[in-house]
């Protein structure tokens, strides 16, 4: 047997979503010890319930180490354990208050006693290894999101009996309980792990896509520290927990040695530009990646793509409100500024006004207490999370209104973890702006060790990189210097009203650009009549040049002939006497 913690003494050390560093186990050649809940959401299915649970019956994970948690979503008639079952199957109400799958599954995820939860669909039959083969890798590390397979079996012709499936998972056949022909695979799934090398090579910003929650397993304090099901959610909550999950620093490892049957095609499947459109104005609010559902300007989001941290506990307030005036004016439309200082120490009584010792303060929070897009801490939190980035700017630096996109769009190409931008530098040492990758220093914090910097281990997992701050559009503000007099509302209508002139001007250049092109191909038409005329006269001209050479030549033997004609005669004559 292999040790049950490839790794004593140490976490390991995954750089980006490279999995591969992990030993993992071939099922059954390993010793468990890890405790698993599988939570099943269900509602209104009893007949493909008893299947799944069958098949979790015949799972090669030993029984003591499974328990299973079926949550009735509000079933009428309420669902029921059948008799075969796991040994520690337990069915619980939905809790009251809400309904959906993210409900359910709050609910049986706040009861589960596992180490690791493992979500299974109730139209689900894994096969025999399927839990087995999930928790080989939550023995590994303790940050990971394991997938499983899907195969859309054809159930038309009906289901077979739980004793069936029970059986036939338990001889290692399951592949026999449907038409392996007729059924389909999870393709743009498949697809995905493909084009990215078994999703090892996977960008941060696209790991949430694969979270697909049929089957999906993760530590239980994984999931606490993501923050849970979002229980607002009745369709995405899959896709939204998987962008968590991300920027809690986890990896995410698709297996397809974890099998299993879905009875029959899924509503996304079947009608899945409707789903789409369901989904798309909760997911635009809530996954900041999807950039292609945040082209509406003047908007706010539930999730910024990017939080700016500035510190007002030290600073003028000239100095902060500089710092954040620039960062709100960005070119992205999602950022949000959140100002830390000792907020609890201002109160409303009787003070001088101009001689207050926390005047400063007073001012930065009396100019941004009503902007939606400003926030106020008493300290900066560990991460920026649910917020994918955060720059770190020091009061009294401006940035320019494409910085922040600039910064971001760098560290997306080779998805790193932190950006060092260094201002300046004196005896104290240097002066930086800082851009952090909220997944990579939520890694790095679970895994650093005592005595060790944060930065070497972000450095280690996602690599660090430092930028000159003049070249990204970092300036020193100066407190004396009057703004100039215009806003992010007068600005946007100037540039608009300029887009719609260059719009204008475009369709000019469009109509005029069509005319010469409808002219050029009069002329190539024109050109290429004269071009066959000429051939044509050419070719005349050969033919003329031709018949000339040879009446010339005709011509010329007929003279040469004549000459030798009269020659004859004249040598006859002077060869015969004359006649007496």
């Amino acid at each position: 047997m292999t040790p049950s913690v490839p790794f004593p003494g140490r976490a390991p050390r995954i750089r980006r979503n490279d999995y591969a560093v992990l030993d993992v186990p071939a099922p059954g050649q390993w010793e468990p010890h890890l405790s698993v809940s599988v939570v099943i959401p269900a509602r209104n299915c009893q007949e493909k319930l008893d299947l799944t649970l069958a098949a979790l019956a015949g799972q090669s994970y030993p029984d003591h180490l499974m328990e299973v948690i079926v949550v009735d979503d509000g079933s009428g008639p309420p669902l029921r354990v059948p008799p075969i079952a796991p040994s520690r199957t337990r069915l619980v109400p939905a809790r009251p208050g809400g309904w959906g799958i993210a409900w359910a599954l709050e609910t049986g995820t706040a009861v589960a006693e596992g180490d690791v939860i493992h979500r299974v669909d109730a139209d689900i039959v894994p096969y025999r290894v399927h839990v087995e083969t999930h928790m080989r890798w939550h023995h590994l590390a303790d940050y990971l999101v394991v997938l499983g397979t899907l195969r859309f079996a054809d159930v038309a012709d009906g289901l077979p009996s739980p004793s069936d499936v029970r059986s036939a998972v338990e001889a290692r056949n399951a592949d026999a309980l449907f038409d392996l022909p007729s059924s389909a695979a999870h393709d743009w799934w498949e697809e995905l792990v493909d084009e990215h090398d078994g999703f090892r090579t996977a960008p941060s910003s696209v790991l949430h896509r694969v979270h697909v929650g049929a089957t999906a397993s993760l530590p239980a304090e994984l999931l606490r520290a993501a923050g849970g099901l979002d229980t607002s959610l009745v369709l995405a909550e899959d896709t939204e927990l998987g962008y968590r999950l991300t920027q809690a620093g986890a990896v995410f490892v698709p297996d397809r040695a974890a099998r299993s049957w879905h009875l029959g095609t899924p509503t996304a499947m079947r009608r899945g530009d409707e789903v789409r459109r369901y989904n798309s104005p909760f997911v635009a609010d809530r996954i900041p990646y999807r950039r292609f559902l945040r082209v509406e300007g003047g908007r706010q989001w539930l999730v910024p793509y990017v939080e700016v941290l500035v510190d007002a506990s030290a600073a003028g307030y000239e100095s902060v409100a500089g710092t954040v005036d620039a960062a709100l004016v960005s070119t992205l439309p999602d950022v949000q500024v959140t100002v830390t200082g000792p907020w609890d120490a201002l109160d409303d009584g009787r003070r001088a006004p101009l001689d207050d010792p926390l005047l400063d303060l007073r001012l930065v929070r009396g100019r941004y207490a009503h902007d939606g897009r400003v926030g106020f801490a008493a300290s900066a939190p560990a991460t920026a999370a649910p917020a994918p980035f955060r720059l770190v700017c020091p009061p009294g630096w401006g940035v320019a209104a494409d910085t922040l996109d600039r910064l971001i769009k760098h560290a997306e190409e080779r998805d790193l973890g932190l950006l060092c931008v260094a201002l300046d530098e004196d005896a104290d040492g240097v002066l930086c702006a800082r851009l952090e990758r909220t997944s990579s220093v939520a890694r790095a914090a679970r895994l650093v060790k005592d005595g060790e910097h944060l930065d070497d281990v972000i450095h280690e997992t996602f690599g660090v990189e430092w930028l000159d701050g003049e070249t990204w559009g970092f300036t020193r503000l100066d407190p004396a210097d009057r703004p100039p007099r215009s806003s992010r509302n007068t600005e946007a209508a100037h540039w608009k009203a300029l887009a719609v002139q260059r719009k204008i001007d475009g369709g000019r250049l469009k109509s005029r650009v069509a005319a010469l092109e409808k002219e050029v191909a009069r002329l190539r038409k024109e050109a290429a009549k004269g071009t066959a005329d000429t051939a044509r006269w050419r070719a005349k001209a050969e033919q003329w040049r031709v018949e000339a050479v040879r009446l010339r030549r005709e011509r010329d033997l007929t003279v040469v002939r004549r000459a030798i004609r009269k020659a004859r005669r004249l040598l006859r004559d002077r060869a015969e006497p004359p006649a007496t």
